[in-house]
């Protein structure tokens, strides 16, 4: 599959998925990623522009998660590495370089 052993690219998306849960949680986002905002606090326009920013953010995170958490399901059922378009394997430099991948370059490059 590739240079790297699949243990190998799946301790790398563990990872990459506890940093995501890291970096949410921070941003004051919920297990759920739903925002933990304090009922009680001021809503200033600078406090509503910052929430616009870390919901952004948050948004933005929460998508790469779901793709970590995705490819790591598909270790479970013997699917990491298949293009989800074309059903071909992904070639091993490119899950070196993004493991959550889930097109080939030319599928990818279509969309």
């Amino acid at each position: 599959m590739t240079d790297l052993a699949p243990a190998d690219l799946r301790a790398q998306l563990e990872r990459e998925r506890d940093e995501l849960r890291a970096q949410l949680a921070e941003l004051g986002f919920g297990e759920h990623g739903l925002p933990d905002y304090d009922s009680n606090f001021a809503d200033s326009s600078q406090v509503t522009a910052e929430r616009g920013e870390a919901e952004a953010l948050a948004s933005s995170l929460k998508e790469t998660l779901d793709e970590v958490e995705d490819a790591l399901a598909k270790f479970d059922s013997g699917k990491y590495g298949v293009c989800e378009s074309c059903q071909q394997p992904i070639p091993a430099a490119r899950l070196e370089a993004k493991p959550a991948a889930r097109f080939c370059i030319d599928c990818a490059s279509k969309r």
